[in-house]
């Protein structure tokens, strides 16, 4: 789940009385998405070289039209789901527009797949938005939507807005677990953590000084335990140390959001803990309507990235399973997850509107 984990990044804008019509109505959320690979809408089919694309079949295949978008998954992300249940469409993503787009004042999408915390991360896939690459597409956005509404009315958007950021998998799976890439010999586990940390801290301080108060940080998935992980154990269990990585992990980062919270005026910073989540749903997939959790319902090459190729061969239901491929959830798993975090109360308290007791997303 370099996806799963890695997961998903949304921000809910609500429109002032002040604000011309076109932008959203009073009251109607406007979403800005921060991520990798489990948010990407479709941001790196726009980038030439990027060799973390899904623009291709079977990717899609129960989307809208049943064609491929970009979405590393069957069907919809976890914030696709989110951006439905607050009876909005999901934003588009940032490099499909024009900053003089009226669309930039109802929600973007900066998600990238291959993205992280670190800007080395994800290297080998040439071109991608990295977390600080997306931060500041986001500050070129506020630029363009002070020119359309004025300093106060965006001012009060980016105030009252809700930010909800998912990245960090990627910074393991595809960095510092890749025995060819320079970080995990430079740095040791705790040091790499600390480089995250740090790092990560830094990014939300800048968001913050952009006008971001309330936020949501989607924390880490038992990476251990996603197909691409279980094939490199002989007996394709997960691997307790992966999973023992993201613990730490995501125990570091709601220790930085609660010291966050208490110096910086007005901040609301909130951990989405998924890792409970999408742990049972692989430890008892039955109790969810799946019958498969440990490997992907399209028959991927591990060896060769694990993406879900055009020859592939899938599953016959793809309902039944958690995984689509070597790293990303099915379109049913995402909608099991986005219900549950949607649920959460600590979500709920940082925006009213992540309060509304959640429904059933029709597929």
């Amino acid at each position: 789940m370099a996806a799963l984990l890695a997961t998903v990044t949304i921000s809910l804008l609500f429109a002032a009385t002040s604000i011309p019509t076109i932008a959203a109505g009073a009251g109607e959320a406007v979403i800005f998405a921060f991520g990798d690979s489990l948010s990407d809408v479709g941001n790196n089919n726009y980038l030439p070289f990027s060799l973390a694309k899904s623009d291709y079949p079977w990717y899609g295949i129960d989307y809208d039209n049943g064609r491929p978008t970009g979405r590393f998954t069957n069907g919809r992300t976890i914030g696709d789901i989110i951006s439905a249940k607050l009876g909005v469409p999901s934003p588009p993503p940032y490099l499909s527009l024009s900053m003089n787009d009226d669309a930039i004042l109802r929600g973007v999408n900066y998600a990238s797949g291959g993205a992280g915390i670190l800007n080395e991360t994800g290297i080998y896939f040439i071109q991608k938005l990295s977390f600080d690459d997306q931060i500041s597409c986001f500050e070129k956005t506020k630029v363009a939507i002070t020119r359309k509404i004025g300093i106060l009315a965006t001012k009060k958007l980016c105030n009252d807005a809700l930010y909800f950021i998912g990245l960090g998998s990627n910074d393991y799976i595809n960095n510092f677990l890749q025995p060819v890439l320079a970080d995990g010999h430079i740095y040791t586990f705790p040091e790499f953590e600390d480089l995250l940390i740090d790092t990560l801290e830094g990014q939300l301080t800048r968001l913050y000084k952009l006008g971001a108060r309330n936020v949501v940080f989607h924390g880490l998935a038992p990476m251990g335990c996603i197909p691409s992980q279980r094939a490199t154990a002989a007996d394709g269990q997960c691997l307790g140390f992966v999973n023992d990585y993201v613990l730490q992990f995501n125990s570091r980062v709601k220790k930085l959001l609660v010291g966050l919270n208490s110096k910086l005026p007005g901040a609301q910073m909130a951990f989405a803990d998924c890792y409970n989540i999408v742990l049972d749903l692989i430890n008892h997939p039955e109790q969810y309507g799946f019958k498969v959790s440990h490997t992907s319902c399209c028959n991927v090459d591990t060896t060769v990235g694990g993406l879900c190729l055009p020859n592939s061969r899938l599953c016959s239901d793809r309902k039944e399973y958690v995984f689509w491929d070597a790293y990303h959830p099915t379109d049913a798993a995402n909608e099991v997850i986005a219900n549950q975090l949607f649920a959460d109360p600590d979500v709920g308290r940082v925006h009213p509107a992540l309060g509304i007791a959640p429904s059933p997303s029709p597929l």
